[in-house]
């Protein structure tokens, strides 16, 4: 199974192959993350060329099941980031 990494280890990452200090790593990866959540919430699509876009998308609202009781849920409409990786990326996934 897959390692989970943190925002910590990203930060150490970025600064061994930057040079920069880990302090300035740290302020650069949070504001990119603020930033991305601020156009996110705005409604607006996030695009890297060669990585993937990152969107909001909304469900539609819809019944489900508790698997336990086989009681009926309604769930509501509701909002989702979805991330739809690049064909570049998706190629070097195989």
């Amino acid at each position: 199974m897959a390692r989970t990494r943190t925002k910590r280890d990203l930060v150490v990452e970025v600064a061994r192959r930057t040079g920069l200090p880990q302090g300035d790593c740290k302020l650069a990866i949070e504001a990119f993350l603020d930033a991305m959540r601020d156009i996110l919430l705005m409604g607006e699509r996030v695009e890297f060329r060669g990585f993937g876009v990152f969107q909001v998308k909304e469900r539609a609202p819809k019944v489900a099941r508790n698997p336990r009781t086989n009681e009926e849920i309604r769930l509501p409409r509701r909002k989702v980031i979805v991330f739809k990786p690049s064909r570049i990326v998706l190629e070097q996934l195989k």
